[in-house]
């Protein structure tokens, strides 16, 4: 046997474990929870008719109103069916995780979850793979073979580029997608100067920010003189760790970074998810859906 044949079979075997374990938790953890948080939130014109005593005023169809001299409304139905798609960095960053679990996997494991999710609910579930570029669009489908191709895609995508920008798969999104769809972007938001073009994504889009760190980019271990290199410029710098001040400044500077990101998303009311690589992503996925739930 060759190391292809090896490696093929290692990731075969390790998409059809993320496979199970995404539909083993769809059956227990996410039922109904996805359901309550997005469903019924998308509403289609059906028809307009005369107003009824209890009927919401707020619907009133003033134009028809005005021409028959009797007060009509219009009334809606639910979108029952939307369109899920996921954006996910694939940048040299995303290759990076000090625990089990890459960052890279991690966002597999969560794309394989919320597409299942998805499936059973009979929602169509697209892809969008992005560095500093669109590297790699799948369109929104349905069908088990789709989600698996949407795993294998996610999971062993190899990029070339090492830099992140992230306005370049918002902006796609929005000429390839016309129609509102529920967009998780999964990211280690590395990068800077992409809000403006999430505030103008969350306007066409409902938008999810899932943000993925490792603690090893917060805290830094005493561990003497270490040669890191940013995953994102191939730079290298040589550090001393045993520095008190230097582990302090830098948990400082890396703290500050999340919670910036974290009160920007806040304030412009688009939904953000904090995870860490060594911390499970079941309990902060479902308490956001619940949390969604109770704010609708």
């Amino acid at each position: 046997m060759n190391n292809s044949e090896l490696l093929d079979k290692e990731l075969l075997a390790k998409i059809k474990s993320i496979q199970i374990r995404a539909k083993h938790l769809v059956n227990d953890a996410f039922s109904g929870e996805y359901l309550s948080a997005f469903k019924g939130r998308g509403m289609e014109f059906e028809e307009v008719r005369e107003y009824q005593p209890g009927d919401d005023i707020r619907d009133i169809d003033w134009n028809v109103t005005a021409r028959s001299l009797k007060p009509y409304i219009k009334t809606y139905r639910d979108e029952r069916e939307l369109t899920v798609i996921f954006l996910v960095d694939v940048s040299a960053s995303s290759r990076f995780g000090t625990y089990i679990k890459f960052k890279n996997e991690i966002a597999a494991e969560i794309t394989a979850l919320l597409s299942y999710t998805a499936l059973k609910n009979n929602d169509k579930v697209g892809l969008i793979i992005f560095s500093d570029h669109v590297e790699h669009y799948i369109p929104p489908k349905k069908g088990r073979g789709h989600v698996w191709r949407i795993i294998r895609d996610v999971l062993t995508f190899k990029s070339e580029s090492k830099k992140t920008d992230i306005n370049v798969p918002l902006k796609f999104l929005n000429q390839v997608v016309k129609k509102r769809a529920i967009t998780f972007l999964i990211s280690d938001f590395q990068e800077t100067d992409f809000e403006h073009q999430i505030r103008t994504t969350s306007k066409h889009h409902e938008l999810v920010a899932i943000s993925i760190t490792d603690p090893r980019e917060v805290e830094l271990p005493a561990i003497g003189f270490i040669e890191l290199e940013d995953a994102e410029t191939g730079e290298f710098f040589l550090v001393n760790t045993s520095d008190k001040n230097l582990r302090s400044q830098y948990t400082k500077l890396a703290n500050k970074k999340l919670k910036d990101h974290k009160n920007f998303f806040f304030k412009n009311g688009i939904d953000y998810i904090e995870l860490k690589t060594n911390d499970s992503y079941i309990d902060p996925i479902v308490k956001f859906f619940r949390n969604k739930d109770k704010r609708r």
